[in-house]
């Protein structure tokens, strides 16, 4: 994520827009894991859509836990008591934590993309990429 540069809007971001960003940023670095994968574009495909729903962003947020600073518990809060309820198959409380996660992945690639390389790469040292499906 490194490669690509942030640019700092001139006023801050409500919690939605910075959820949003996150989103973005946590599914980009999914398809970064993923592409270097041998594998079907149907089935990388997958495997990120597995990595970007809530329950997994809930997971991914669990194993960060021990590492966030003060501030990055804030922001996590802020954006799961801005979440609502989330889609209705899904569980609300994955989703908040999954909005909660979110936003403090929009605010560190806005303000500190170093700190966010940290986090991410903890992410990968902790568990592996699974395998995609053979091609």
């Amino acid at each position: 994520m490194a490669s690509v540069p942030a640019q700092v809007p001139a006023t801050p971001l409500a919690t939605a827009q910075l959820a949003w960003l996150g989103d973005a940023v946590w599914e980009l670095h999914q398809r970064l894991r993923h592409c270097r994968l041998p594998a079907r574009a149907a089935d990388l495909h997958r495997a990120v859509v597995a990595e970007v729903q809530a329950e997994a962003q809930a997971e991914a947020l669990r194993r960060l836990d021990p590492l966030l600073s003060e501030l990055e518990r804030r922001l996590v809060l802020r954006g799961r008591n801005q979440a609502g309820r989330g889609p209705r198959r899904g569980a609300p409380r994955a989703y908040g934590q999954a909005t909660g996660f979110e936003t403090m992945l929009g605010w560190l690639f806005l303000q500190d993309p170093r700190r966010l390389a940290e986090l991410l790469d903890h992410l990968e040292k902790t568990e592996p990429c699974p395998p995609s499906a053979s091609p």
